[in-house]
């Protein structure tokens, strides 16, 4: 049978529990918020202080992948433009290693153009600090809306005129705040790339 002093040592552990967690995630929600802040101000120094050497970064197309100075070589010339990219995070869910130095997370995020979107990635702590290692940015879709949505991308995929046609020629992805103001060559550029479903070579 459970003394008072057993249940008591049990509530207080359960009540500290919560405070430990949160002073544990704070300094990664504040690389994260950072993260974001610096994507939005197309702060460039900062956005790259915040990432691992060999960050892993995955658009929302499949054949979105950049990893360490490829991903920096891709977004700089954006930034030294003044184009950033905005993604409001609103609800995250932090998860830390059990020796502290690896930490994983989940977040919702609001676009202007996308709505809900859906980051997640992976954060390592080096020389006491921590840094985005890899980050995934998605369009959740809603279930009800799942299987329409694939048939339109398996048509797009196959080369499928209908579709391709009335789709945008601007992909979803970070660069879609920027690449909204492209010139007209370089929209006639990802036309053909989209049609085609190989890289353009303009």
């Amino acid at each position: 049978m459970m003394t008072r002093y057993q249940a008591l040592f049990l509530l207080l552990v359960a009540l500290a529990a919560p405070i430990v967690q949160a002073d544990e995630t704070d300094p990664i929600n504040t690389v994260l918020d950072g993260f974001h802040a610096a994507a939005a101000d197309a702060d460039y120094d900062r956005y790259t202080e915040l990432m691992a050497r060999d960050i892993v970064f995955l658009g929302t197309d499949a054949g979105e992948r950049w990893q360490g100075r490829a991903f920096t070589d891709f977004a700089q010339p954006h930034f030294e433009n003044g184009k950033g990219w905005k993604y409001l995070p609103r609800d995250r869910s932090i998860s830390l290693s059990a020796d502290g130095s690896v930490a994983w997370f989940d977040e919702l995020l609001s676009h202007e153009k996308l709505g809900t979107c859906r980051g997640s990635g992976v954060l390592v702590r080096e020389a006491g600090e921590w840094r985005v290692a890899q980050y995934n940015l998605s369009v959740p879709i809603p279930n009800d809306l799942v299987y329409g949505v694939a048939e339109q991308v398996q048509a797009f995929e196959s080369g499928d005129d209908s579709v391709t046609a009335g789709a945008a020629t601007v992909s979803a992805t970070v660069a879609d705040d920027v690449d909204a103001e492209a010139d007209e060559p370089a929209k006639k550029c990802r036309e053909r790339r989209h049609k085609t479903n190989r890289k353009a070579s303009c």
